[in-house]
């Protein structure tokens, strides 16, 4: 489309003032503000490992287009202050979970300053990323055990939507069944931690975070759901309009990130974990190999899908009101930065689930090729386990395997992440039954 001359005439003015955080009066000089969470660490290729491997900087050092490119990195605990910067102008690019995506849209919007989902990060095709947990000796068993208690969560955040999607097919109103408590991620885990709450529903890596800490324990995986769950990059409108070269440079960078972690799960794992202060372990859950979330830049019809249907969660907790999801989802500039190679990365597959163990003093894990495997290998080396992971049996989530709930059928031992689906496979199965981790490696042993 070719732009009237007082628009075109317009236009030579847009580097001055393009992006907010542009430098007054030297226009040869472009600050480029990206928001993200370095926690939440299913947004690391858009955030926390990219920053680590100074991706971005070397790409728009490529660029060779008359300007000197200065990147400001701004990090925050979730998506709500990404979203509120954004449309004031001031952060140019931000990355956050699916719900928090939505409510951007609907502000960009509500406030004349449009924003547009330009790529995906970490994914899970049905819902992994989020989890229940109570704490270490709750007797809480099943999500119908949760009526009439204290749960907290981040309203507004996918944790939140699991949480109400969750009750809801337990028969329980999300409103009046429970007593929701509405608090930031880590004000959450202190109160579980307290007992002021009874359970607490989170995103990544909150809930592996507690569970490997020994803090909480399991009770609902996400993942039951079978609703895909995802993070994204979201970029203003009039940025990626007056800049598409830097938003396709931050792209392109963004997929040599996701490459990296792909290649190199473990390395990438440490890195995230020097950068944020989470153990590795944890971190390897959600992005190793064989963990809870996928990583890749195209954003996959399912998961356009799956936002299309969370706008009713959110409308309902009078969050937005009605959201134009297809205008909101704009791939064309994941598209130009990615080429060719667009279409392979928008038909990949997440890669099967297997369990892993991480040896101490590795930089390789090791896969096996059943639950029971990685037992036997557990019991002959118990002081050389770094972390051993296994994925679920209904949902393939991978979970720590000395906190995951086993389950013996015969030979075969089974784990699961909550009570209530292990449970729900030993009354499906006669003479299946609930062992502890200990009795689970004497048996492999």
């Amino acid at each position: 489309m070719k732009h009237k001359p007082v628009v075109a005439a317009l236009l030579l003015f847009a580097p001055l003032t393009a992006c907010g955080s542009a430098q007054a009066g030297d226009s040869s000089t472009v600050t480029v503000t990206v928001g993200y969470q370095s926690k939440t660490i299913n947004t690391v290729t858009a955030g926390t490992l990219l920053r680590s491997l100074g991706s971005f900087e070397k790409q728009l050092n490529s660029l060779h287009d008359g300007h000197t490119y200065k990147v400001d990195w701004q990090d925050y605990a979730t998506g709500a202050p990404i979203t509120a910067q954004m449309t004031a102008g001031k952060i140019d690019i931000g990355s956050m979970g699916d719900f928090p995506l939505l409510i951007n849209a609907a502000r960009g919007k509500q406030l004349g300053k449009p924003t547009r989902l330009v790529s995906v990060t970490g994914y899970n095709l049905r819902g992994g990323l989020n989890t229940i947990v109570t704490s270490p000796n709750s007797k809480l068993a099943s999500l119908g055990d949760l009526k009439g208690k204290k749960v907290s969560t981040s309203v507004g955040s996918a944790a939140d939507g699991t949480l109400v999607r969750a009750l809801q097919r337990a028969g329980i109103d999300p409103d009046k069944g429970i007593e929701k408590l509405n608090q930031q991620p880590a004000v959450g885990a202190s109160a579980l931690s307290a007992g002021s709450a009874d359970a607490l529903s989170q995103f990544v890596a909150w809930p592996g975070l507690l569970a490997y800490q020994g803090k909480a324990k399991a009770l609902y995986d996400g993942a039951e759901l079978d609703l895909p769950t995802f993070h994204g990059v979201t970029a203003r409108e009039d940025f990626a309009k007056q800049r598409p070269t830097v938003l396709e440079a931050f792209l392109k960078a963004q997929a040599e990130a996701t490459d990296y972690l792909n290649a190199h799960p473990v390395d990438a794992a440490e890195s995230v974990a020097k950068a944020t202060g989470l153990p590795a372990e944890v971190v390897y859950l959600y992005n190793g190999a064989h963990g809870i979330a996928t990583f890749d830049p195209a954003i996959k019809p399912q998961l356009v899908s799956a936002l299309k249907e969370d706008v009713s969660v959110l409308k309902a907790a009078k969050l937005t009101g009605d959201v134009d999801v297809d205008s909101f989802v704009d791939d064309q500039y994941v598209k130009k930065a990615l080429g060719s190679d667009y279409a392979g990365r928008l038909a990949l597959k997440p890669s099967a689930s297997a369990s892993e163990v991480w040896p101490k003093g590795a930089s390789k894990t090791q896969s096996f090729k059943t639950p029971a495997e990685l037992l036997a290998y557990v019991s002959a080396h118990k002081d050389g386990i770094r972390a051993a992971y296994v994925p679920d049996a209904t949902t393939g989530t991978l979970w720590f395997a000395d906190k995951a709930v086993w389950v013996a059928d015969g030979d075969e031992l089974l784990p699961f992440v909550a009570p209530e689906t292990a449970q729900a496979y030993v009354s499906a199965h006669g003479g299946a039954r609930v062992v502890t981790y200990a009795e689970a490696l004497e048996q492999a042993s």
